[in-house]
């Protein structure tokens, strides 16, 4: 009994391992949360505010292509199909439905217009880190591409 059990600990642990590698970017978002903050005096505000440290595997990934999976959202000011923001989960769960934290959302600038829709898509894109500018989002994802139609 304790033979089969143990057979089947490792076909399970091997099957967990092939399938990480199956899908390298599925824990990507899971990636980007890890973050941490601190507390920052704002001279133009006039107030301390909240700013994002972000771990070393975020900064080892700062400036480099990654593939991620999400949700395009649809907000006032992003109108065109090059410049949108993208979700780690659907609308009515994102970030600025007050369901999510700020490291779930990012700005996406796109080489190629990607047209919005309700299901989840996969970007491919630079990865640009922002701890500095309130006004925007703290991931960035320039020159995406839509990687499954």
């Amino acid at each position: 009994m304790q033979k089969y059990i143990l057979s089947l600990l490792v076909v399970a642990i091997a099957w967990s391992v092939q399938a990480q590698d199956i899908n390298p970017d599925q824990n990507m978002w899971k990636t980007l949360a890890k973050i941490t903050y601190k507390k920052e005096y704002d001279e133009f505000l006039g107030f301390k505010i909240d700013k994002p440290v972000f771990s070393a595997p975020i900064k080892q990934m700062e400036g480099q292509e990654i593939t991620i999976k999400g949700y395009i959202i649809p907000v006032e000011g992003y109108k065109s199909h090059t410049e949108f923001i993208f979700s780690a989960f659907p609308y009515n769960m994102c970030f600025f439905c007050g369901g999510a934290g700020p490291e779930t959302v990012m700005e996406v600038l796109a080489s190629e217009p990607v047209k919005y829709t309700a299901e989840s898509v996969t970007l491919v894109g630079k990865l640009v880190l922002n701890a500095d500018d309130i006004n925007s989002l703290m991931y960035k994802l320039e020159d995406a591409r839509l990687i499954n139609p």
